[in-house]
């Protein structure tokens, strides 16, 4: 009976739960109709799979897929080496002083938003102002359309997500850090090793459980390329290689008012993403012992 009151402040948040992440999945529906919004969602003429025919037949499909696939990937492969790099670095400050200001600054720009920083990066980016083909055009390189180039685009998105989420990432390898016994430094130490040494021998090895979890645990994101981020950045010149699932599915639903397909493609995602998800924490409770329950 003590915890009766802290069940009864969560009733507000599981009501909204209930509304806005449940009762809104009755929209997948949409996704076996040919939708009518004057119609509603009881009016609308059901026609099962068709829809689902109709996505895999555009012609863009399979390269928004493609891209979604090759973007995530990408930011998942940096999104794991480049904290643990940091943290690494970082582990072998001895001034704590220092050590925070190095966080404090490296964290910032997770808390910024997509929408200020693409307008940041449009400014730095620009072929003809920007900080960063002015210093390329001292280095004798010609400039770069960084968010016009299909082909630099894409690997623009992965590097600045990266440089955005490292710092806040490495949070979780540092606390792995922590853990690793002192002792077995001091050891290694008596033994000859140096820093290079014992960073392979100890270090790495003590936190290759939370790099392999981390690791399975981003599988799920898999069809996840950042909405806020491709959005806020792109153009119809880069669509080729920058158009992923979700800014189709906002072009196709919000732009072109083509709900039924645009309800189709996200429940296709959605559908991948849980059988992702599902088998990531499987391959967590294999590979590293994770387990939710």
């Amino acid at each position: 009976m003590r915890e009766l009151p802290l069940y009864f402040m969560l009733i507000p948040a599981v009501i909204l739960v209930g509304i806005y992440s449940y009762g809104s999945m009755a929209g997948v529906s949409i996704a076996f109709q040919k939708f009518v919004p004057t119609k509603g969602l009881f009016g609308s003429q059901w026609i099962g799979m068709q829809n689902f025919r109709n996505l895999f037949t555009m012609p863009d499909i399979l390269n928004v897929i493609r891209n979604t696939v090759v973007i995530s990937l990408g930011k998942m492969a940096g999104g794991i080496i480049v904290p643990v790099i940091f943290a690494l670095l970082l582990n072998e400050v001895a001034s704590t002083r220092l050590k925070r200001t190095y966080q404090t600054i490296v964290y910032i720009p997770n808390f910024l938003s997509w929408v200020i920083l693409a307008g940041l990066f449009v400014d730095i980016l620009s072929p003809s102002s920007g900080i960063v083909n002015q210093a390329l055009g001292k280095a004798g390189i010609g400039p770069v359309f960084f968010l016009g180039d299909k082909v630099a685009y894409p690997i623009t998105m992965v590097v600045t997500e990266i440089w955005k989420g490292f710092g806040f990432g490495s949070v979780i390898y540092l606390a792995a850090l922590t853990g690793i016994d002192p002792a077995l430094y001091e050891s290694a130490e008596i033994d000859g090793a140096g820093r290079w040494r014992q960073t392979l021998a100890i270090t790495l090895p003590g936190i290759m459980t939370t790099i392999a979890l981390m690791t399975v645990l981003s599988m799920a994101n898999i069809l996840n390329g950042g909405f806020d981020q491709i959005y806020n950045t792109y153009s119809p010149a880069v669509y080729t290689t920058g158009d992923i699932l979700d800014t189709f599915v906002y072009r196709l639903g919000i732009q072109n008012a083509q709900f039924a397909l645009s309800t189709a493609a996200g429940l296709f995602k959605s559908v991948v993403s849980f059988v992702f998800i599902v088998v990531s924490y499987y391959l967590a409770d294999r590979v590293a012992g994770y387990r939710i329950y």
